[in-house]
């Protein structure tokens, strides 16, 4: 392995010099201020070297000395020649063709796109993708995407938990801007505190991530790219109402302060008031809450002299309340009258991006990140108290340059990151401090025509981890046109806080035990995994419409894991891994453009995920081993001079039988079959956009109506031995309709 790695950094210092030109394309909006441009076409003059932005605008090309003459094109805009004599980064702005206040874009972009020339699997996922569903917070964002699974936690708390490649949220790294941002005591419920509004773009990559942002990723990476102040609506309003009573209110400020600083206030507020037994098991359908998030962004960009950077504060404060219908927290909390639970969560964060990129050398830059938060949560369930209280700090410097030529780059730094946790699992305290700082090198090789390879290495030192190496490698292959093989394999590592991440075991009568002590974090040791993948991404024409076909493998392989064993109904045990654990995932995913504005999408994904649970290799409870995904979106076309036209979209999950852990043991009544039934679920919308400026959406969710038969194990008794609310498979509440109003003035 040692000389496989020294060779992918030797081989392209061996290579030919080749430049490469870089800049961004912009668009002037009728707010005079210019914002990214994507899918402009950029190619040179007399040649067939081209290339098209990106969703924030930018492009890079081949250069040679003989090119001269950079053509900018975009459907709606006027046609520009710029001449290039040397290689400092372009920015340019297309002026719309004509004198309409609104310009007509008669080009589509696509909602999720996937890139055929980057080394690491990673797909785009845009506002516009966003906006096929009522996603009114980050964990309702993927209900339209195949790769990424959603399901609830349990049956009490409403808590929608994610999975990729068949490992759940933990196993990801969640980052917002590439800052991590969802790990230790906010796992459970910090993807329903990103308000989907304030998302302009989500990149999801499979497999191992960049060493870049940290060693914990395992199955893969999630970033939110939120709306930046200099190119979000001066005012934007959404207001949201659901047949089930929830109630939403997203508003964003944005405003220009000089020629250099742009700032916004966001504002999201959402409520849930009524109380819904729909299945009449006693226990509410959906906790009663109250949500109030405000975050204050700052933006200054200096393009002339090469410097961009982002100042965020952020205050949140939720509440919850679940259990019982006639639970009363001011009687009932401690007592045995009624079950209820009641949670409140208060998080501040303050971050800062100071970004800088050298005018005369734009391939040299530098980026420095900054957070800090604050995280408590207050919480009951039942007879269990869990509180905890994690301060975390972190940092990340990085420098990018090339070696040799452009085609060769490289990205370097250091990172820190610091966390306390004050933790009490009823009386007995978890407190904890961990540190790391690691030091990063990744080189990226590419030939700008069929191959490219990012290989890199991190070495980290943790006050209870140790000394430990993190290497990854992501490589390309486009044998032919419009094709990607891709390969990746990578290590991490990460400490599992068990209680904040598995906090549905306090929904539950069953014991909690932690066995054979050895490691230093909960008496466990830290898990470590290997994750390998293969992927081929074919784009073709069928019928003369675009269409293109993903296939993709992926394994992980734990040397350790903490297992959380469900297996015997009256505890849950963690241990150190003793035996095999792994994960593979296969997927294979048609999308096809039928005709002018009808998208479709097609997938089906097979897992097979098994853990060692004491003597047995079992497959892992509540992950279906077959699901099948499809998607469509018609939007009607736009017509000269009257911007309005409708939008459709549908969405239908498939889900196969899943295994329920053990209910062996219990008495006759509370025994569960051995696998789950099948689960198919319909999700509809329809938006009217009347104007750029205003828009109305109706939708329903689950339409179909399929709802689990009682959800909750021992409802009849919340007090006794067989309580359980953690066997949730499929929808609890039913059928729910909404409807909403975006507004936006420029």
């Amino acid at each position: 392995m040692k000389n496989i790695i020294v060779l992918l950094f030797m081989f392209p210092l061996a290579a030919l010099s080749q430049d490469e030109l870089s800049g961004i394309i912009m668009e002037t909006n009728s707010r005079n201020k210019q914002t990214p441009l994507f899918g402009a076409n950029v190619y040179w003059l007399n040649t067939t070297v081209g290339t098209t932005t990106n969703f924030d605008g930018e492009f890079t090309i081949p250069y040679t000395e003989k090119d001269k003459k950079l053509i900018v094109s975009y459907v709606g805009f006027k046609t520009d020649t710029l001449t290039i004599s040397s290689l400092k980064t372009v920015r340019h702005a297309l002026k719309a063709t004509g004198d309409l206040e609104e310009v007509t874009i008669i080009s589509r972009s696509q909602a999720t796109a996937k890139s055929y020339l980057k080394a690491t699997n990673t797909f785009t996922v845009s506002s516009k993708e966003l906006l096929k569903a009522a996603c009114c917070n980050l964990s309702e964002s993927f209900e339209t995407n195949p790769s990424i699974d959603v399901n609830f936690a349990d049956a009490v708390t409403g808590t929608r938990q994610i999975k990729m490649l068949g490992l759940t949220s933990p196993y990801l790294l969640i980052a917002t801007e590439n800052i991590p941002s969802i790990r230790g005591a906010s796992q459970a419920f910090g993807l329903s505190f990103i308000p989907g509004t304030w998302v302009e773009s989500i990149q999801i990559t499979k497999g191992a991530g960049s060493v870049v942002n940290g060693f914990e990723s395992i199955a893969g990476q999630i970033n939110a790219e939120l709306v930046k102040p200099s190119t979000d609506h001066k005012l934007f309003v959404n207001i949201y109402g659901a047949s089930n009573e929830r109630l939403e209110l997203n508003t964003h400020f944005n405003t220009k302060v000089s020629d250099k600083w742009d700032t916004g206030i966001y504002l999201h507020g959402n409520t849930h008031s009524q109380k819904h037994d729909v299945n009449d098991d006693g226990f509410l359908d959906m906790p009663l809450y109250n949500q109030v998030n405000v975050m204050n962004r700052w933006q200054y960009t200096d393009l002339e002299k090469g410097f961009v950077s982002f100042i965020n504060f952020k205050l949140l404060k939720d509440e919850k309340q679940t259990g019982q219908t006639d639970f009363n927290p001011e009687t009932d909390r401690g007592t045995t009258r009624s079950w209820g639970s009641e949670i409140d969560t208060d998080r501040y964060e303050v971050s800062a991006k100071l970004g800088y990129v050298n005018p005369e050398i734009p391939w040299q830059s530098v980026g420095v990140q900054t957070a800090f938060s604050s995280h408590k949560q207050e919480s009951y369930f039942g007879l269990n108290n869990y509180n905890i209280h994690q301060n975390s700090l972190y940092a990340n410097a990085m420098y990018n340059s090339i070696i040799g030529d452009s085609r060769s780059k490289f990205k370097t730094g250091l990172s820190y990151t610091y966390d306390h946790y004050n933790e009490m699992v009823n009386a007995k305290d978890y407190g904890r401090t961990e540190t790391s700082a690691g030091a990063f090198f990744e080189f990226a090789f590419d030939n700008l025509d069929d191959l490219n390879i990012t290989a890199g290495l991190r070495v980290d030192t943790h006050n209870l981890l140790g000394v430990f190496v993190t290497p990854r490698v992501h490589a390309r292959y486009s044998p032919w046109a419009k094709s990607a093989l891709r390969a990746s394999f990578g290590r991490g590592k990460r400490s599992a806080s068990i209680f904040a991440e598995n906090q549905n075991i306090f929904s539950t009568s069953r014991t909690v035990n932690i066995l054979n002590i050895t490691g230093e974090i909960y008496g466990l040791d830290p898990e470590i995994a290997w994750n390998y993948g293969v992927s081929f991404l074919q784009g073709f024409n069928l019928f003369n419409q675009k269409a293109d076909i993903t296939v993709d493998y992926y394994r992980t392989d734990f040397q350790n894991q903490v297992v959380v064993d469900y297996e015997n109904p009256q505890m849950v045990n963690f241990y150190n891994l003793e035996g095999n654990s792994f994960a593979n995932s296969f997927q294979v995913e048609l999308n096809y453009n039928m005709f002018k504005g009808f998208d479709t999408r097609l997938a089906y994904k097979y897992y097979d995920v098994q853990t060692q649970y004491g003597s047995e290799q079992l497959e892992k409870p509540l992950i279906p081993k077959n699901r099948f995904f499809a998607n469509a979106s018609y939007e009607t076309p736009i017509k000269e001079g009257d911007l309005a036209h409708w939008k459709f979209d549908a969405t239908f999950n498939w889900l196969g039988k899943q295994r329920f852990s053990s209910t062996a043991s219990n008495p006759i009544a509370y025994q569960l079959s051995e696998y789950s039934p099948t689960v198919g679920t319909l999700n509809v919308q329809i938006t009217k956009v009347f104007s750029p400026k205003f828009e109305v959406y109706l939708g329903g969710e689950n339409i179909t109506n399929v709802r689990q038969d009682n959800p909750i194990l021992g409802a009849d008794n919340p007090f006794g031995s067989n309580f359980d609310t953690t066997f949730v498979y499929g929808p609890i509440y039913g059928s729910n309709y909404y409807a909403g109003l975006r507004f936006k003035i420029e």
